[in-house]
């Protein structure tokens, strides 16, 4: 059947209608000459920085001794390039959002900060690599099923995010605008896992499967911590000030201390919150006050009603692993 021409009549009004609602103190739009960062270049330089961080394994193929410093030095100029541009357009908008102000001029040389930002965070990539090689250890070392480390940096979901929190955590160091968020987000939509780059987390590192794991911002985890899907890390409540607005920038997430492992969909709150060196955090628990080390807290052994035929004393000999 085809299409009746004569509804689209009417869309010249609808455009109008729509644009109408673009008024200046709308805060769902973005109209002027000041460009924002690109959500399609930061996920670009992401994918170029993966390219610099694990040779080989990613889009570039074939690399040796002998092509490796060309193909390393093209990313790099380009990385430099691509980083110095969106800073500089992060700052910009920091700038005028905090200074209330709709000018794109100013007499602050954004440019030049975002380049200087840029150069900071790649002389930090040798270091980045280092960490990330804890983290690739870590998930060889702890999971079973896993028979290399290039298994991990090939296919694990954990190990995608962490190596996005650890270059956008850098860039929260550095003091630069969205770009972390950004980036973190394209990590979250490509892997279910919710890493805040504000978070502080420690060497050899590891999320197990992964999927619904949300780390927050104000979170300290330690060296050698083990997290398995759907866990939590998460704040208690916000408080407000005597207006009602949301107190920012206190602690409001848990403390993870060295050694811990939490096991699947466990739910840990609160900026108090410490949980002690080499505890182990059962599947499903709830907590919100601090555990000391070398603690196990686990829910009591649920009933289970079996209605297959199957001797409810047989439970205690059946072992379930995933």
């Amino acid at each position: 059947m085809a299409s009746d021409f004569r509804l689209k009549e009417q869309l010249p009004d609808l455009t109008e209608r729509i644009v109408a609602t673009y008024t200046a103190d709308d805060a769902m739009n973005h109209l002027g000459h000041c460009p924002l960062p690109s959500y399609t270049a930061v996920k670009e330089i992401l994918l170029d920085l993966k390219d610099v961080l694990y040779p080989g394994y990613r889009r570039k193929i074939g690399l040796h001794s002998g092509n490796i410093r060309y193909h390393v030095g093209s990313l790099i100029d380009s990385l430099h390039d691509e980083l110095t541009t969106q800073i500089a357009r992060a700052l910009r908008h920091e700038h005028r959002v905090f200074q209330k102000h709709s000018d794109c001029e100013s007499d602050i040389d954004f440019e030049a900060k975002g380049q200087a930002m840029a150069i900071e965070l790649l002389t930090r990539i040798p270091d980045l690599r280092k960490s990330l090689a804890t983290d690739a250890q870590a998930a060889y070392d702890g999971d079973p099923a896993c028979r290399t480390t290039d298994e991990v940096v090939f296919c694990y979901p954990g190990f995608a995010a962490i190596t996005v929190y650890r270059i956008a955590h850098e860039l929260v160091k550095l003091q630069v605008p969205f770009i972390p968020r950004m980036m973190s987000e394209w990590a979250h939509k490509q892997t279910g896992i919710d890493i805040h780059p504000g978070a502080t987390i420690g060497k050899y590192f590891f999320i197990d499967h992964g999927t619904g794991v949300v780390v927050g911002e104000t979170c300290e985890i330690g060296d050698h911590v083990k997290l398995y899907q759907g866990v939590t890390l998460g704040a208690l409540s916000f408080k407000t000030d005597e207006d009602g607005a949301l107190i920012r920038g206190k602690k409001r997430h848990p403390t993870i201390e060295d050694g811990v492992v939490v096991y699947a969909n466990a739910t840990i709150l609160g900026g108090r919150t410490v949980v002690g060196k080499d505890s182990v955090i059962g599947s499903s628990v709830w907590i919100t006050k601090s555990v000391v080390p070398k603690t196990t807290v686990t829910l009591e052994k649920p009933l289970l009603r079996v209605r297959s035929g199957l001797d409810d004393s047989l439970g205690d000999e059946l072992d379930f692993q995933i």
